[in-house]
Order: C-alpha cells, then structure tokens, then sequence
C-alpha cells in the first residue's frame, strides 16, 4: 500500500505540473496577441505548428524513457531534467524582449513555445507513467489517479483564479516606468501587465521546481517493469493494435479541445463583451469560482458518483458531458438576452468545470487500464508510450482550439472595434465592440465546443469497450499468466 508521504509528494508534484501548463494554455495567446501585440493569425500558426512537431518528438520520448536505466530509476531523472529545462524556458517564454519587431516576436514566440513543448514532454511522460509502474491494478490506481488529477486541478485552478489578480499587482510594484522609447508602443496599463506576466511567471517556476524535487526525493518506484525496448515503429504499430487506447486518446482530444477553446476566449469574452471598466474583477471571480468548482468535482463529486451512488465509471463520464453540454448552453443563452451580471454566469461556469474535474479523473483511469488491456492483448506494457500519446494529444488540443481563437479573434478584431488605447484603466473595452462581433465570440465559444463534445461522445459509445467487469476480467487473466510464468 502507498505510504501517506509518497501520495502527499506525488500530489505536489501534479499541482506543480499543472500550473506550468494552465498558465501556458490559457495565456499565452493572450500574452503575446494582446499585450505584445503580435498578429492572432501568426500566434495560430505558431501554436498549432508546435503541436504537429509534438507528434514527432513525444512518442520518441514515450521510448527514451522506457529504454532510461539508471540507480535512480527510469523516471525520476527525466522528471528532473525535464521540470528544470521547463521551468526556464516558461519564465523565458513569458518575459519576452518588449524591444523587438513584429517579425522578432513572432520569432521569439515560436522558438520559445516550440521549445516549452519539448520540455514539458521529457517531464510530463514520465510522471503518467509511474502510475502503473508503481501501483496495482484497481483500487489502488484508481485511488492515485484519483487523487493526483484531483491535485492537478489544484494546480490548475490556481493559476485561473489568482493569473489577472496577481498580474496588474506585480506589475505596479516590479514593472517601473515606461522607458521612454517604448511609451508609444506600450500605454501604462499595458506595460504593467507585461511586467506582472513576468514575475507571476517566475513565482510558478520556482514552485514548480520546488514540488518537482519533494516528489522525487519521497516518491520511488516500487517495481521495475520489465519492458521490451521497440523502436518507434513498433511502438506506433502497438497503438493501433490497442483499439482502447486509440479510443480513449481521441476522446482526450476531444473533450481537450471544447475546454481550451472557452478557456483562451472566455478571457476575451469579460473584456470586449461583457466589458464595464472592472472587466478584470468579474473575469477573477469567475475563475475562482469555476477553479474550486472543478477541485470539489475531482475531490468530492467523483467519488460521491462512484463511491456512493455506485456509477460506474463509463456513466460518470457520460453525465460529466452531458453537464458541460448544459453549461455551454446556459452561457451562450444569458449572454444572448444580454445578462451582465456575474452571479447568474457563474452557474454555466460551474457546470463546465465540475464537468472537467470529473473527466480530469475518469480519462486518467481510462488510459491507466488500457495499458493492462494492451499487456494481456499484445504481451508487452507500453505504459510509456500509451501516456507519451496522453501528453501529445491534450497539447494537440490546446494548439487546435488556440488555432481556433486565434482564428476568430483575428476575424473579429477586437482592439481595433473597440478602441486601441488602453492607457486608462478606467475604459471600456466593450463600448466599441459591434453587437455582432460580441455574438460571433459567443457563438464560437459555446456552440463550437458543443458540437466537438457531441462528435466525441459518439465516438466513445460507438468504441470503448472497457467497463469494471472487462478491466475485473484482465486483472485476473494477467495474475494467471505472472503465475504461471514463476
């Protein structure tokens, strides 16, 4: 049984990863499109040309670290490398050159992310994968899973709730003056918020490295899995034989790609929509709310679902979409009849983000118990590889649905509708924007997400096929295959 101490570290270790990666997703086209100022089209070009490179570069790290034999174990050194390299090229990321060009922009926002990719890859894949490798089956698993999606949503909700909080407070105190060759390039308020992004951004790396190290130093593996190496080759052609785990990565897809799109426009949606001069306060509070929303979704109403109303997990997560259909669909219908005020918006934000937490922990347990399916299947454990997809496709989503923002903000043009100085804090973005600019952004952010949750339900039903009966009957297969072997 897990020891206290190792969950406590591992735990750490999700809420760390996580705000890495929620403050990359949810901010860096916001970053670099409306502070810096480079083209949204440019930045959805960017963002989705990582994520094709990251096709190449995360199975062949799936590899590296199953073939990785060091005293130390074969994940613990790429969790190191990988958080260290990480946690510098974020803060670099995020603490652009306000000097530069539009050409040199767009340059450093490509190297920077492309990069940022790669090197969230060498940590990430290994932090999955430890899960089967120093776990049981069942209870036990679950139990991790549960807890550590629980923990990653921590890690996420806190960068939504305190990002625009903390941004505008540290960029008073750390920004300074405007330099004198810059003030027309960057109004006060704007310069402030490049300065606030730069050392919030710090603060998350040392964090993240900090959890990182806790993690290693009490977590160890329990078991060696003894892995037949495979070229890449081998490994893509095992994924396809794992028909569970193509399934439940293109429904991680799926469900990926409706969140991340609401979650790189929502910001756009308090400040060019809804607007008022504290467009910021009601974006803050929305996030906060929503943030503890998806921690009590993963902490107390999964397990209520599953431990007390005894829903298997395959309904869980049919209800779970179901809610998030419903929440988009209450947003999209008070911001229609032109509600404003933020306590009716919260109700639609709840639903999606209990839905989210909910599926945060179900699609985790998902791909765990394919990887036992592929073993009795195909009789090797690509635990590695199977997680390695993991990583690749919610980046692949996140680069899809920014593309998609990206896209439609580059459309819809909102600094030029609404207005292009911004140098008083006390303007309404929104007074400028058409009301048919302001529906294009709803519609893109509510119905778009529908469709691709209905697409990958479809998909899902029409597919999976491992319910707790299935995953019953492998667990006693593989024991009487291990015993009969000794």
């Amino acid at each position: 049984m897990l020891g206290l101490k190792e969950k406590v570290s591992y735990g750490l270790g999700a809420v760390g990863k996580d705000m890495v990666y929620m403050l990359s997703a949810s901010y860096v086209l916001y970053y670099f499109e409306d502070i810096l100022g480079v083209s949204a089209a440019a930045m959805g070009v960017i963002l989705l040309v990582a994520r094709v490179f990251d096709a190449f570069n995360d199975p062949i790290m799936g590899v590296v670290v199953a073939k990785t034999r060091t005293r130390w174990g074969k994940f613990r050194p790429w969790l190191l490398v990988g958080t260290l390299t990480n946690a510098v090229v974020l803060f670099l990321m995020f603490a652009a050159p306000p000097s530069l060009d539009a050409r040199g922009l767009v340059a450093y926002a490509a190297v920077t992310y492309i990069v940022w990719g790669v090197t969230y890859t060498m940590m990430d894949i290994p932090y999955w994968s430890m899960i089967p490798a120093f776990t049981n089956g069942g209870s036990e698993r679950e139990g991790l899973t549960t807890l550590a999606r629980s923990c990653a949503g921590v890690g996420s909700a806190i960068i939504s709730i305190l990002t625009m909080v903390a941004v505008p407070v540290l960029g008073k105190i750390f920004g300074g003056a405007v330099p004198a060759g810059l003030s027309m390039r960057f109004p006060e308020k704007q310069w402030i918020e490049l300065n606030g992004f730069r050392y919030f951004t710090l603060a998350v790396a040392v964090l993240f490295v900090v959890f990182t190290i806790v993690m290693c130093v009490f977590v160890r593996e329990k078991s060696s899995v003894d892995m037949k190496t495979a070229s890449v080759g081998e490994m893509f052609r095992a994924l396809v034989q794992n028909d569970q785990a193509m399934t439940v990565v293109l429904t991680i897809v799926v469900i990926n790609i409706a969140l991340y799109i609401t979650s790189n426009l929502v910001i756009y949606f308090f400040k060019y929509d809804i607007g008022g001069t504290s467009w910021h306060n009601g974006y803050a509070l929305f996030n906060m709310v929503g943030g503890g929303t998806q921690i009590l979704a993963m902490m107390i109403l999964y397990p209520f679902l599953r431990g007390v109303l005894k829903l298997n997990n395959i309904r869980i997560f049919y209800v779970s979409i179901f809610m998030s259909i419903i929440g988009y669909v209450a947003l999209l219908a008070l911001a229609t009849i032109g509600v404003s005020n933020i306590v009716p918006l919260l109700v639609p934000g709840v639903l999606v983000m209990a839905s989210a937490g909910v599926n945060n922990v179900i699609i985790t347990v998902f791909l765990a118990n394919t990887v036992d399916y592929g073993e009795l299947k195909n009789n090797r454990r690509d635990e590695s590889v199977i997680f390695s997809m993991q990583t690749f496709v919610v980046k692949l989503a996140s680069g899809i649905s920014a593309f998609v923002a990206s896209i439609a903000l580059s459309v819809l043009n909102f600094k030029q509708a609404g207005g292009s100085c911004i140098a008083d804090s006390g303007i309404d973005f929104a007074a400028g924007v058409p009301a048919s600019s302001k529906m294009a952004l709803r519609m893109v952010m509510t119905l778009v997400p529908i469709f691709v949750l209905a697409a990958g339900l479809l998909l899902f039903r029409s597919r999976f096929t491992l319910t707790d009966s299935k995953i019953a009957e492998i667990s006693e297969k593989l024991s009487a295959k291990k015993s009969a072997r000794e």
